[in-house]
């Protein structure tokens, strides 16, 4: 490989670099919403897999007139699982994940009155172990 090919080679590595790092803050960005403070007891749930599939979360609806959503509550690791598609079946909100890496995380979800409200009528924490 000449010296030109490699000085070309590594701004073309650097410049998908910045810019995976830029789309990356950019839609972290998007995605705030009020924090949600302290949860309510909520059910616990633990899935063990394997790289390359898919987990699916079902949360119940609330009623249409009361107004309540569920969103992330807290933080997760993107590293471990990555979020693919989200839709209504039935009474239940379904998200599917797709496991992307080794390691555990856990997506914990609340119940609030639209992404503005802090306090949390409800939770569902779901843990996953990915050997």
């Amino acid at each position: 490989m000449t010296a030109a090919a490699r000085r070309n080679l590594i701004l073309v590595v650097s410049a998908v670099l910045v810019t995976a790092f830029g789309l990356g803050i950019v839609t972290k960005a998007r995605a705030d919403s009020t924090p949600v403070g302290q949860l309510p007891p909520g059910p616990v749930s633990t899935t063990r897999t394997s790289l390359n599939q898919l987990v699916a979360i079902a949360l119940p609806h609330a009623a249409r007139a009361s107004g309540l959503t569920w969103r992330l509550a807290r933080g997760y690791d993107s590293t471990v699982v990555q979020e693919v598609s989200e839709a209504d079946v039935d009474a239940n909100v379904v998200i599917v994940y797709r496991v992307i890496g080794r390691g555990n995380t856990s997506l914990v979800f609340a119940l609030t009155r639209g992404d503005s409200s802090s306090r949390a009528v409800k939770s569902s924490t779901h843990k996953i172990n990915v050997s």
